[in-house]
């Protein structure tokens, strides 16, 4: 019969380590392989007033006049979270698993957090609220990002690419979660965002590229994008409805009404 080893703490120890070796090792030479390939120093814009004429090119080929009268934007990121969000108000309703968090803007104390549709209330709702605003924060970003390029605290400048042509990049200096984030928008000839490199404190890699390439035009005429990608992985974007407040939609269709007399 064959003599089993004894078990002591040091073959415990050391066959933890084989594991985590065996399991962490292809993670690390990975996240080497795009780091090295991927990682890049943010460049120096120039400030100057083309960047700004650039930055309205980009507004004006989005229909940007579409995104400002659009008072309700619904939309569901990556399948984890639901928004409904209105834009004239500046509050929000967020939802995932079996929280709805109604978040005002505004005003952060008129915030609200429900679990299975009861109230919570003290440190919890507290902490539930703070994660609702994170979500809102980075999901909506990646739905009107574009649309944001004047919004205060944000400076525009222009960088010269090695292809001759020049692109747009935003630094946003206060608002959002983690303010400091940098973007560089890569443009059509139309002005229409292709794709951008984020540098942010939130990710370990400077300069990785997502895409901005699948728009929809939803029926108050804003566009949006349904899709990203982002070295493999894909950001989905999904139930995208838009509106206007009821005020605004009865004079739109008075307005259409007169035409149609006319």
């Amino acid at each position: 019969m064959k003599k089993r080893k004894k078990i002591t703490p040091k073959r415990v120890i050391k066959t933890i380590t084989v594991i985590v070796i065996f399991f962490t090792l292809p993670t690390l030479l990975l996240f080497g392989f795009i780091y090295f390939k991927y990682n890049e120093q943010l460049p120096i814009g120039k400030d100057t007033e083309q960047a700004d004429i650039i930055a309205n090119k980009m507004l004006d080929a989005l229909n940007y006049d579409a995104y400002k009268a659009t008072d309700y934007i619904e939309f569901t990121f990556k399948k984890r979270h639901h928004y409904k969000w209105n834009k004239t108000e500046n509050s929000c309703e967020v939802y995932w698993k079996n929280y709805r968090v109604f978040l005002d803007l505004n005003n952060n104390t008129k915030s609200e957090a429900f679990q299975n549709e009861i109230k919570i209330e003290g440190k919890e709702s507290k902490e539930i609220i703070q994660k609702a605003i994170s979500y809102f924060n980075n999901d909506s970003f990646w739905l009107v990002a574009p649309y944001k390029v004047f919004d205060k605290g944000t400076k525009r400048s222009l960088v010269a690419l090695d292809n001759g042509e020049n692109a747009l990049l935003v630094t946003y200096t206060s608002g959002g979660s983690i303010p400091g984030d940098s973007y560089l928008w890569h443009l059509d000839e139309t002005g229409k965002p292709e794709s951008f490199q984020m540098w942010t404190s939130i990710l370990p890699i400077d300069g990785l590229e997502a895409t901005w390439s699948n728009w929809t035009t939803t029926n108050t005429g804003v566009m949006l994008p349904i899709f990203h990608k982002l070295l493999v992985l894909g950001l989905e974007i999904e139930g995208i409805k838009t509106g206007y407040s009821e005020n605004k939609t009865a004079k739109n269709k008075l307005t259409k009404q007169l035409l149609i007399q006319h």
